[in-house]
């Protein structure tokens, strides 16, 4: 009777009545399975706390009109023509075909006005559609969408499934089918909770999520099941979250997509050899609690953001700077203007241990695709950097490295009297031509466009190395003072 379409909203919708069966695969589901969604739903989409929430989702509706305030008869009946039209005896005899699944449209009215088509939907029983009467965007110029009973069922059924994030609702959707499920049933969990905890106290307010759309998003992922049949199998997907509103008073969506190079990296990072070190650097992204006497106490604290979390959306575009701030620990210059922004606190001096190879290797295949024999130049370079400045103690040669970013003749100038120093000293260079080339140039004294970030790269191997030798440790002074990071999301 159902499936997954491909169609965000809808697939959502679907989820959330296989959760409520409790079955993963929708295409199980049983008209009786169905008659105790439907019947859930009559009873709680009339009532607080759902009744003054679900105008964001379904403004104007039988559920939320206030002209049916007095009137539950009216309600009634709406929600057994809404609600009830995918049962077997529900004619169908529109001639139309359903938009999401193909099948036959409904022939009763959705709607008690006699001047709406039956089968027809409109804002009101979709978000994000348009109002009755209006015909454009449609079809020989009628109004509305043709739906099928399951359909509209399932649509319904759509808030159940969502987070409510801003005043808002959260869709998740995903090209793998186990993720949206896994989205649908954590929602639809915590809001059954949330709505007999909003009764029994007689709050008329469906409480929201305490995170922000975009941490709660990786938040949740990072839950699923699936994350770990990926690290392991190297079956890649990407979610993509739908922050909606169908409110009367203005109807607003945003969208935040993780690719699935992303989810993969994140899945790895799960990783025994990974997960001590990454899972670290994540709690050191949380917003931090606010300061001064008229402000919550610390232990009443909810964070909002993870800024980690939060940067995930901008990759692959801020690799560069994801990179510095998280993994090399470059403060963020904005941040520091922001008591509740940890990256304005991060320090190379304090948290060299925080820095990994290993990790940057990942985001480095994973999440920016770099060729395999390149990376292994970078690590090779930062292996023989780091040994001649622990061998020589040169700390004028790490502070040169470690400052110069903006000029790359200056920088080409450091590398180059280290590597005549070592040979004067009668070793082997620290460098090939080829090597040099591979990692910094595209031949004939033209620098790849990349340089800074082959620059922050053969850094961090060089801090990660150095500090398991001990020499950070015993030269913390040759550590500048941190630069800072310009740009901020």
């Amino acid at each position: 009777m159902l499936r997954y379409t491909g169609h965000p909203l809808y697939d959502v919708g679907v989820a959330t009545l296989a959760a409520f069966a409790g079955k993963s695969d929708p295409a199980t589901l049983t008209e009786e399975d169905l008659d105790r969604a439907a019947q859930y739903m009559a009873r709680e989409y009339v009532r607080e706390p759902l009744l003054k929430f679900l105008t964001v989702a379904f403004p104007n509706s039988g559920f939320t009109q206030p002209a049916f305030k007095n009137a539950p008869e009216r309600r009634k009946a709406y929600a057994e023509r809404v609600l009830g039209s995918y049962r077997a005896g529900t004619p169908t005899a529109t001639g139309q075909k359903c938009v999401f699944t193909g099948m036959p449209a409904v022939a009763v009215p959705l709607k008690e006005k006699d001047d709406i088509p039956p089968g027809r939907a409109f804002r009101q029983h979709v978000p994000l559609l348009t109002g009755e009467g209006i015909i454009n965007f449609h079809p020989y110029g009628d109004a509305g969408l043709p739906v099928s009973g399951p359909a509209i069922l399932a649509l319904q059924a759509l808030p159940l499934g969502c987070a409510k994030v801003g005043g808002r609702l959260l869709a998740v959707h995903s090209d793998n089918t186990d993720i949206i499920y896994h989205f649908a049933s954590k929602f639809l969990e915590h809001n059954r909770k949330a709505i007999v905890l909003a009764q029994e106290a007689g709050s008329g307010k469906m409480p929201e999520s305490p995170r922000s759309q975009r941490t709660l998003l990786v938040e949740t992922l990072l839950e699923a099941d699936r994350m770990q049949l990926e690290a392991q199998e190297g079956q890649p997907f990407s979610v993509t979250a739908y922050h909606l509103t169908n409110s009367g008073q203005g109807a607003a969506l945003d969208i935040y997509h993780l690719p699935s190079q992303v989810v993969s990296f994140l899945a790895e990072m799960h990783r025994a050899q990974y997960r001590s070190q990454w899972q670290t650097i994540v709690a050191r992204a949380w917003q931090l609690p606010p300061t001064g006497s008229r402000r919550k106490e610390p232990q009443d604290f909810q964070p909002k953001y993870n800024f980690l979390y939060e940067d995930l959306f901008g990759l692959p575009a801020n690799a560069r700077r994801f990179l510095r701030v998280y993994l090399l620990r470059t403060a963020l210059r904005r941040a520091r203007e922001m008591s509740d922004d940890p990256r304005g606190t991060y320090s190379l001096r304090e948290e060299a241990d925080l820095v990994s190879w290993p990790i940057t290797e990942r985001f480095l295949r994973r999440i920016m695709g770099m060729d395999r024999e390149r990376v292994e130049a970078i690590r090779q370079l930062g292996d023989r950097l780091a040994d001649y400045v622990a061998r020589e103690n040169d700390r004028q040669f790490f502070r040169g490295f470690y400052w110069e970013q903006r000029s790359y003749d200056n920088l080409r100038t450091v590398l180059l009297k280290a590597n005549i120093a070592q040979v004067k000293r009668g070793g082997a260079p620290l460098f090939t031509f080829d090597d040099y080339l591979l990692v910094f140039e595209e031949g004939d004294d033209v620098a790849r466009p990349d340089w800074r970030l082959a620059r922050d790269l053969v850094l961090i191997r060089m801090v990660e190395k150095l500090h398991q030798q001990g020499w950070l440790g015993r030269n913390v002074e040759s550590i500048p003072e941190e630069p800072l990071e310009e740009s901020s999301s």
